[in-house]
């Protein structure tokens, strides 16, 4: 079982993003405030649960979270400010949203800006180690997938249903034979260099 708080008697949040390493599509992001109480044995990081699993969790964490909420930043904006940046803004934007203001936030990962003053801890893998930071992965991941699963069917080409953006091999091939879309990020490699180049005999 996850550790519920990483300060006891503190309004804490716990912060996560995803989509980051995505080739298409905006980087999501959750924060969620859990009660000291909350218990659930098969809440865990995301990227080790099923897609069944994080989407019968989800509405389990919305219904029993003190708060939660979701922020989204789009591939226009990651171009502008680049992805780490679109990262801690995707954060900023779920945390602002909060219905109830936290006195501390926690994040997965080992960076973080500052948000209004709110003391924060970095937890690197804090989505196995944190309930608060398990939940806002459910959140920002299945959020983030109802999305490209939407635009899937205006770009049938790149499969963004199965791949949901991430840099797959039908992805990357579909970009260099169709072009590149309004979703897809223009400040990333998106052909693999190694198509790029054929030596011939």
């Amino acid at each position: 079982m996850l550790l519920p708080y990483l300060k006891e008697h503190t309004i804490e949040a716990g912060c996560d993003e995803a989509g980051r390493g995505c080739l298409a599509g905006p980087v999501f992001a959750a924060a969620v405030i859990l009660p000291e109480d909350f218990q659930n044995e098969l809440l865990n990081d995301s990227k080790k649960l099923t897609e069944k699993r994080r989407y019968e969790l989800r509405p389990i964490i919305e219904a029993e979270a003190i708060a939660w909420a979701v922020g989204v930043v789009s591939a226009k904006e990651i171009d502008k400010i680049n992805i780490l940046n679109a990262s801690f803004l995707a954060m900023h934007r779920a945390i602002e949203t909060l219905q109830v203001k936290p006195e501390h936030l926690i994040i997965d990962g080992n960076r973080f800006k500052p948000y209004e003053g709110i003391p924060h801890q970095c937890v690197v893998k804090g989505d196995g180690k944190y309930m608060s930071i398990a939940a806002a992965s459910i959140l920002a991941k299945t959020y983030r997938d109802d999305y490209m699963n939407k635009i899937a069917s205006d770009y049938p080409a790149y499969h963004w249903a199965k791949n949901k953006g991430y840099p797959t091999k039908d992805h990357r091939k579909a970009i260099e034979e169709f072009g590149a879309t309004e979703h897809h990020r223009m400040s990333f490699t998106l052909i693999d260099p190694q198509l790029k180049f054929d030596f011939g005999e």
